[in-house]
């Protein structure tokens, strides 16, 4: 298969990886790197990072970065170790809006360094020039700098926009490509490094990282608490990740446990108790957790994304709080990531599906185990539901599982082809060669390809090497380059059924069809089969065309309680069903839903929704966005801007 860009030296990657290696056997709770890791990288062409590797490439990061909550910045130095090929003289990383206030070596003698043009999704290339390599050499390059109030991936957020109404708060969300507006690195997820880093914040917060904790109750300094971190195991830097906030812990078990604000401690932990045991069945199906600790912190309410799985802390929304345990498997999902995303990493953006396609399908083996087959199958039916919504919008170029992304945001290749088609081209192998096969291929894919950047065709080398073995029938029969490189669905799919919804089904019929909302079963129902309810559409309705009467939509508010509904999935699929019906009683719930969460998943299709209904919907998007927009994360923000526009 092609393969693209050159190899680093063989000599210089090993000297990398084996530094790794050193220090896991220092001290660290990690367990030693597999071989695969001290292999030479072939490195993929990243259109979304100025970096060329090939020549020079960062192996690791130091951050030593104080927290101010007044100016709402980062600032101190990242000290990166470069290596590179014999005779390398300068490494190109990526910055976008930061502040390079000076740049030198190790002893402290200023390097030539040179800011370049600015891209709006790219930022800027920062290129900083030093002697040239000797062959396995290592350039250490000391930056000083200093985050903007504005910087992407940070949010700051007042006391008044937490919990606990006290003291503020400040998150990190680095992927796709914004780890660049806090950290001054090759920003791409092909180029694995290890880090460490010392945060010094006000005395009265705590910092968390997804790394190592080495100072459990901080370090007393001029200015506040210093914490110390660090990470052993090579990752994509957008998995750099830190939070900072009046947080507390409880553990669930010995490697297991929850950070949030204090006044959330007790619900979110007996939420997330099955997390440990969810440990413990992904490593039955595919094989050891690598990353020490597994914990969750449950953010604020303006986290921009259902769960981030920064190693060792995923980063959660409080969403999934549901008081009943009912969406526990967006942890079966972050945790899986710790496989594939984490371990087996998208070389570029445009590989995107080899992450979350991938952890969709472990995801849902993971909840197979804990939950039976009947919940696994209602969550792969809604998730083939949220996919033929999304082959019917995408342009079919788009549908694809492996994308072009030339000149646009990597954000937007985060689809549900990359989750669910990608899962559902997994699922159709399985079905294909047999379970017991396929998992036996999956978990040496794990193994052979651990701590490194993956493509598709490298991909397609593995599996055809590993899996198909020359088998030229299997190969027709999987129809792989189809699902791959083509629009659309192939002809061997098969579409998930789930037996559980069939009176579901039937209930959302007789009730469209004028019976009253007390025949339906719902106190009974689980949170799966009342979002199958809630996303019936009848066959045939032209787009855009009611399809309930507003007596209907009264009786179903009315008769289901859905203003008081805590569950913030079945609110959403409710408040769907009321603007597209311009349900104006429901427009107070809606209000609230929007400027108490900034979850993007239920935000841009809500404001989207709201958009498309004219002069009823834009109206209320106009005014509902300009009170929430304050409290939402740019990674909203920037998409919700697109539809709405930006408030005055």
């Amino acid at each position: 298969m092609i393969r693209t860009a050159g190899l680093v030296s063989a000599l210089a990657l090993a000297l990398a990886t084996g530094g790794c290696a050193m220090m896991n056997a220092s001290g660290s709770d990690m367990p030693p790197l597999p071989a695969s890791a001290t292999a030479p990288i072939q490195y993929a062409r990243d259109i979304h990072s100025y970096a060329r590797p090939e020549i020079a490439h960062v192996r690791h990061v130091s951050l030593d970065l104080t927290a101010d909550f007044t100016a709402k910045t980062l600032s101190g130095t990242a000290t990166l170790d470069v290596q590179g090929v014999p005779g390398a003289t300068e490494v190109i990383l990526d910055v976008r809006n930061l502040d390079i206030r000076a740049v030198t070596d190790a002893s402290g003698a200023p390097l030539q360094f040179t800011v370049g043009a600015s891209d709006p999704i790219l930022g800027q290339p920062l290129t900083v020039r030093f002697p040239a390599l000797a062959a396995g050499g290592t350039q250490k390059i000391v930056i000083a700098y200093a985050t903007r109030p504005d910087a992407a991936a940070l949010q700051w957020l007042t006391p008044a926009q937490t919990a606990g109404g006290r003291l503020p708060y400040m998150f990190s969300q680095g992927q796709a490509i914004l780890t660049r507006t806090w950290v001054p690195t090759q920003d791409s997820p092909g180029i694995r490094q290890t880090w460490d880093a010392r945060i010094v914040a006000p005395a009265d917060l705590k910092v968390v990282m997804s790394a190592e904790t080495l100072t459990t109750d901080g370090e007393t300094v001029d200015g506040g608490k210093a914490w110390r971190f660090r990470m052993t195991n090579p990752v994509p830097p957008y998995l750099i990740a830190v939070g900072v906030g009046d947080v507390d812990f409880a553990a669930i078990d010995e490697r297991t446990g929850v950070w949030t604000e204090p006044s959330r401690l007790h619900a979110a932990h007996d939420e997330l108790v099955p997390t440990a045991r969810m440990v413990d069945v992904a490593e039955e199906l595919y094989g050891p957790y690598r990353w020490g600790r597994y914990d969750l912190l449950v953010l604020p309410p303006s986290f921009p994304f259902g769960g981030m799985e920064n190693p060792r802390l995923t980063f959660a929304t409080p969403t999934i709080i549901a008081g009943d345990q009912s969406l526990v498997s967006l942890v079966a999902h972050e945790l899986a990531h710790s496989w594939s995303g984490n371990l087996v990493t998208n070389a570029t953006w445009a590989d995107f599906w080899l992450n979350e396609g991938f952890t969709v399908y472990f995801e849902n083996r993971i909840m197979e185990a804990l939950y039976g087959e009947e919940r696994a199958l209602m969550l792969q039916s809604l998730g083939w539901g949220d996919l033929q919504s999304t082959l019917a919008d995408l342009p079919p170029a788009d549908t694809r599982l492996k994308i072009d992304l030339t000149g646009r945001d990597p954000d937007e290749g985060l689809t549900d082809i990359a989750y669910e088609k990608g899962a559902a081209f997994l699922r159709t192998i399985e079905r294909i060669v047999g379970r017991e096969r396929f998992d036996a291929w999956l978990k040496g894919y794990f193994d052979r390809n651990a701590f490194r950047p993956m493509t598709t065709e490298l991909f397609l080398e593995d599996i055809r090497a590993h899996l198909i073995r020359g088998d030229q029938a299997l190969e027709a029969q999987l129809m792989m380059d189809a699902w791959i490189y083509q629009p659309g669905m192939p002809s061997n799919w098969v579409p998930p059924v789930s037996n559980a919804f069939v009176p579901v089904d039937a209930a959302a019929r007789a009730f469209a069809a004028g019976g009253p909302a007390s025949a339906v079963p719902w106190a009974g129902w689980s949170t799966q089969e009342r979002q199958r309810f809630l996303a019936f559409r009848p066959e045939g309705r032209a787009e855009g065309a009611d399809w309930l009467t507003p007596a209907q939509l009264a009786d179903l508010e009315s008769t289901l309680n859905l203003k008081a509904e805590g569950n913030a999935e079945v609110v959403y699929a409710w408040l769907q069903i009321a603007v597209q019906h311009r349900y104006q009683p429901a427009v107070p719930t809606l209000e609230h839903f929007l400027t108490t969460q900034g979850r993007r998943k239920f935000v841009l299709p809500l404001f989207t929704s709201l958009w498309a209904e004219g002069d009823w919907g834009r109206p209320i998007a106009t005014r509902v966005y300009a009170q929430a927009r304050p409290g939402y994360h740019p990674v909203t923000t920037n998409s919700v801007d697109a539809v709405v526009g930006r408030p005055n």
